[in-house]
C-alpha cells in the first residue's frame, strides 16, 4: 500500500462510525429545546448529523457506514458472564434505545433519544449513507468484522467507548480509533504506538494487549469484575512482561515463575472469568450476518433527496442536512 509524506494512504479511507456511542453522545451533549415544529425533541438528530458533517469535512473518508447495535447485551456475551452490562437493563416499562434490537432485556435509555434514533435512520437512509449491523451482535463486533475483512483502504473507527481500542493495526492495513470520549473537538486519534503508549501495553500487539489488559482490570461500566487486586497499571506490567494473557496464566500455574504470590493466587481464582473474558471482551471479527444497506461509498447524491427535504422541513434540521450536504458536495436545496 502506497503512503504519502503526510503518513496517509494513496488509497481511500473506510471510516466505520459507532451509532449508538455517537448519537448517545449528540444527545446529552445538546439541550433537548432544540426541538422539531410540532415539539418533539431533535438534539440527538442534529448533533450526530453535524457530527458525520464534521468528520467527513475533516477526515475525507471515501467510504463510511453507520454501525448499529442489533443486540446490545448478546446472549453469547451474557451466558458467560451474566453481569455483562445488567446495571443499563431497564426496569419494566422501559425504552429500547431503538436500533433494531429484539432482545429479552430492554437498555435503559432517555425516553426522548429513543425515537431520536427512528429519525436518524430514516434521514441516514435519505441521504444514501450506508449502515450496518449483524444479527446477535453488538455494534463493536460489526466494527471488527468490517475492520478486519478490510483489505485495500485505511479505516478509521469513530467512538467514545475505550473497548474499541483492540482493533488497531498497521497490517494488513492502516486501522485507527478516533477516540471521542472526550468530545469531537478533543479528539484522539489512537493507533498502535499510541496506545501502547498511553496504557503501557506492547504496540507491536498494542491491540490485542489493550484487550487483555481490560479483562484483568475489568470494567465496572460493562459489569466485568477483572481480577481482584490488579488495576489498570499492575494489568499492562502483566502484560508487558509476559507477554499476553496465556503466558500469564501459565506462568501463573508455575510455581517456579516470578509472579508475586497474591498476583499468582488471584490469578488461578479468576480461572474461569478469565476463560469467559476473552469471548465477552474481545469483539467478534466473524459476524455471520453483517446485513449493510446502501453501497458503502460516499453517496454523490442524496439516495431519495425528496425524502430528505421533506425530513429537514419535518423536523427542523435543514441547518444540519444543509451542513451535511455541503461535507458530500451536494447541491441541495434544503429548508434551513
Amino acid at each position: 500500500m502506497g503512503v504519502t509524506d503526510t503518513g496517509r494512504s494513496t488509497h481511500g479511507t473506510l471510516m466505520l462510525l459507532d451509532g449508538a456511542s455517537l448519537w448517545f453522545r449528540s444527545f446529552f451533549a445538546l439541550p433537548e429545546k432544540m426541538t422539531a415544529p410540532d415539539g418533539r425533541p431533535v438534539n440527538a438528530v442534529r448533533g450526530f448529523l453535524d457530527t458525520i458533517a464534521t468528520l467527513v469535512t475533516r477526515e475525507e473518508p471515501t467510504r463510511l457506514v453507520v454501525c448499529l447495535d442489533l443486540d446490545w447485551r448478546p446472549s453469547f456475551r451474557t451466558d458467560l458472564i451474566p453481569s455483562y452490562k445488567a446495571h443499563r437493563v431497564a426496569q419494566p416499562g422501559g425504552d429500547a434505545h431503538g436500533s433494531g434490537s429484539t432482545t429479552v432485556d430492554i437498555e435503559e435509555v432517555p425516553d426522548t433519544l429513543t425515537p431520536q434514533v427512528d429519525m436518524i435512520l430514516d434521514v441516514l437512509a435519505a441521504a444514501g449513507i450506508a449502515t450496518s449491523g449483524a444479527a446477535g451482535c453488538e455494534a463493536d463486533d460489526v466494527i471488527g468484522t468490517l475492520a478486519f475483512a478490510e483489505s485495500t483502504d485505511d479505516v478509521i473507527v469513530v467512538s467514545g467507548d475505550r473497548d474499541l481500542l483492540q482493533v488497531v493495526a498497521d497490517d494488513p492495513v492502516r486501522v485507527r480509533v478516533l477516540y471521542v470520549g472526550r468530545g469531537l473537538a478533543k479528539a484522539e486519534m489512537m493507533g498502535p504506538v499510541e496506545v501502547g503508549e498511553k496504557y503501557g501495553v506492547p504496540s507491536e500487539r498494542a491491540g490485542a494487549a489493550y484487550a487483555e489488559m481490560s479483562i484483568l482490570r475489568g470494567d465496572p461500566s460493562d459489569g466485568l469484575p477483572g481480577v481482584s487486586g490488579i488495576g489498570e497499571k499492575t494489568a499492562a506490567k502483566l502484560i508487558t512482561e509476559y507477554g499476553g494473557l496465556d503466558e500469564l496464566e501459565t506462568a501463573a500455574a508455575d510455581p517456579s515463575s516470578a509472579l508475586t504470590p497474591r498476583n499468582r493466587k488471584a490469578l488461578i481464582a479468576s480461572a474461569d472469568y478469565l476463560s469467559a473474558a476473552r469471548t465477552v471482551v474481545f469483539v467478534r471479527t466473524d459476524a455471520e450476518t453483517v446485513e449493510s444497506t446502501d453501497d458503502d461509498r460516499l453517496p454523490a447524491a442524496p439516495a431519495d433527496p425528496e425524502r430528505l427535504v421533506e425530513l429537514a422541513a419535518e423536523l427542523g434540521i435543514g441547518s444540519s442536512v444543509g451542513r451535511l450536504s455541503k461535507a458530500l458536495g451536494w447541491d441541495l436545496d434544503v429548508p434551513r
